[in-house]
Formats: C-alpha cells, sequence, structure tokens
C-alpha cells in the first residue's frame, strides 16, 4: 500500500519547513539565543522552544498516531537552562516524531474534525496549520538574525 498523495504532499510541506529551520540555525551561536532588539521582543531561545512545544505536545491533539511526552517540562519554553545544542537537538526530535506521526495517518483521517483551538477544523487544515508554524517561527528568527546583524554594525 503506497501513501496518498495527500499525505506525501503534508511530509513535504513539514520536510521543506524544518529544512529551512536547519538552514537559519546552521550557523547559530549560543550567545544570540537571547538576544533582544527590545525588551519586549521575543529571543531565539523563546522561539525555537516554543516550536519545539508546538510540534510535540500540542500537534498529537491532532495527529492520534504522535504521543506527547510524558514527563515533558512545563517550564520548557524560553527555559535558560537549556544549551543551544539540546534545543537544536530537541527541534530534530520533533520532526522526527512528527514525520513518524504522518508515516501512521491514514487518508480517512484527514477528513476527521478536530478540536482546534475552541472550534472544529478538519485534521489535515490542523496539522497543516501547525506545520505552518514552523515556517512562520524560521521566519521570525531570519528577521531576528538579520536586525541582530543590523544593529550591531
Amino acid at each position: 500500500m503506497t501513501m496518498s498523495e495527500r499525505i506525501q504532499t503534508i511530509k513535504t510541506y513539514a520536510q521543506v519547513s524544518y529544512d529551512r529551520i536547519a538552514e537559519v540555525t546552521k550557523d547559530l551561536k549560543p550567545e544570540q539565543l537571547d538576544w533582544k532588539s527590545c525588551k519586549e521582543a521575543n529571543t531565539i531561545r523563546w522561539i525555537l522552544t516554543h516550536l519545539v512545544d508546538d510540534i510535540l505536545v500540542y500537534l498529537p491533539n491532532f495527529l492520534p498516531s504522535m504521543t506527547a511526552p510524558k514527563d515533558w517540562p512545563k517550564d520548557y519554553v524560553g527555559n535558560p537552562g537549556f544549551k543551544l545544542e539540546k534545543i537544536l537537538s530537541d527541534v530534530e526530535k520533533s520532526k522526527q516524531a512528527l514525520m513518524k506521526g504522518l508515516d501512521k495517518l491514514n487518508v480517512a483521517q484527514l477528513n476527521d474534525e478536530v478540536d482546534m483551538w475552541g472550534s472544529k477544523a478538519k485534521r489535515e487544515y490542523a496539522i497543516m496549520t501547525m506545520i505552518s508554524e514552523v515556517l512562520h517561527h524560521e521566519g521570525q528568527i531570519a528577521a531576528i538574525l538579520g536586525l541582530e546583524k543590523r544593529m550591531k554594525k
């Protein structure tokens, strides 16, 4: 049995999204994790840990073949105790978990309705929305790095 084209398209979208995160973080230095352009800004640390938390903890609500980690720290998002290597490793773990979850998904499940932020949505829409968060956060990181470079000149 071959994977449906719909599921393959979702997997391709996820791969492209994670490839972009890998590209924007490939030269990231530990001291850049907490840089802010202003006191109200999010840091790259916060963005990356939020992204991992979204995929590993929240996405399993929509992807039945994924299970949220049982011992996931409640203070994970933005935690200053995590080193860059751990955070990037967790990004990769979130990608692997997502891809494995998509491998176990069947086409009929894509049309199921799920609870999504207080309303109902098709599972396919919910999954694609969560993957779009990866691209959204990649763009935020790219913007932070570009702004940091310009401001430190």
